[in-house]
């Protein structure tokens, strides 16, 4: 284990000693392995402050006892990624600081930054805290959050892929993404498109009667699809399925990704999928979602 790493182009994993975390490695091995890169592991000693009248900063042993139970962590998680993958190039460092500004620093030269569901240590309350929101909001590559509900904990390896699509540009980094996993695994791509995303049920009675549902719903199917054509023809190996809702999107999303081993979303949005990455879409999907979530961004700064 190495202490010294240049993590260009690898997948990286944030890693605090937790079970989803450990699960979360294994879907990056994997996942490092189908786009043949190396696998970068880092935890994040986060130091709390030590209440002392004579101290300002942790003694020495407390410092020392955080870093080594980082290593430890950092071995088990090297054992478990060449347990799934036995010739993955991995290497691990401890790293000093706020859990979420050094993810993002880290994304800045990732591939694909990979984020257990939920976590202990410094990744505690992953998605229900603000590391998840922050990292997924701020980071310069993708990143993939490996939430599952199964009893295990064990992210689904299997089924189709789900992507949010609406008409924004990051919409189509996102499609790109969700194209490349799903030719990457040989499955069908499930692109979910919404319209009339509010909720019309309080004020049904004041909608004109004559509006034809059917028509409007028609004249999406139809426009989406011709969208979809010119996908289907950068990525002729993979099966794409057009769906059209109406639907709120983050109700879609996830109900359209059970079965799925992967969601993709945009980072931030218009359209229907407003404020994505930092609005109600991605956070509904990110904590209700079955199944892995990736939020990805239009273009590394």
């Amino acid at each position: 284990m190495s202490d010294e790493f240049d993590g260009e182009h690898s997948v990286v994993v944030g890693v605090d000693g937790s079970d989803s975390a450990l699960h979360a490695v294994r879907w990056a091995a994997r996942e490092a392995r189908r786009r043949n890169v190396s696998l970068r592991l880092v935890h994040v000693c986060h130091l709390a402050p030590v209440r002392h009248p004579r101290q300002v900063s942790p003694p020495w042993e407390y410092r020392a006892a955080h870093t080594e139970q980082g290593r430890h962590w950092l071995a088990e998680a090297t054992r478990a990624a060449r347990r799934a993958v036995p010739d993955i190039d991995v290497t691990a460092e401890v790293r000093d600081g706020v859990p979420s500004e050094v993810l993002v620093a880290e994304s800045r030269t990732a591939r694909l930054l990979v984020l257990g569901s939920r976590g202990f240590g410094g990744l505690a309350s992953l998605l229900v805290g603000s590391v998840a929101v922050t990292v997924s909001a701020h980071a310069h590559c993708p990143v993939v959050v490996t939430h599952s509900v199964a009893e295990d904990g064990v992210p689904p390896e299997t089924g189709h892929i789900v992507v949010g699509v609406d008409d924004s540009d990051l919409s189509d980094a996102a499609m790109t993404f969700a194209c490349e996993a799903a030719a990457a695994r040989g499955v069908p791509l499930v692109a979910v498109h919404t319209w009339f995303d509010i909720d019309v049920s309080p004020t049904w009675a004041t909608l004109p009667s004559t509006i034809d549902w059917n028509w409007l719903q028609a004249e999406e199917e139809r426009e989406f699809t011709e969208r979809i054509g010119a996908w289907q023809g950068k990525f002729p190996q993979v099966e794409i399925r057009p769906l059209v809702v109406r639907d709120r999107p983050g109700r879609a999303l996830v109900k359209h990704a059970s079965g799925a081993q992967l969601v993709v979303v945009g980072s931030h949005g218009y359209g229907t999928f407003t404020g994505l990455g930092l609005g109600s879409v991605s956070q509904k999907v990110l904590h209700h979602a079955g199944c892995p979530v990736a939020v990805v961004r239009k273009e590394r700064n």
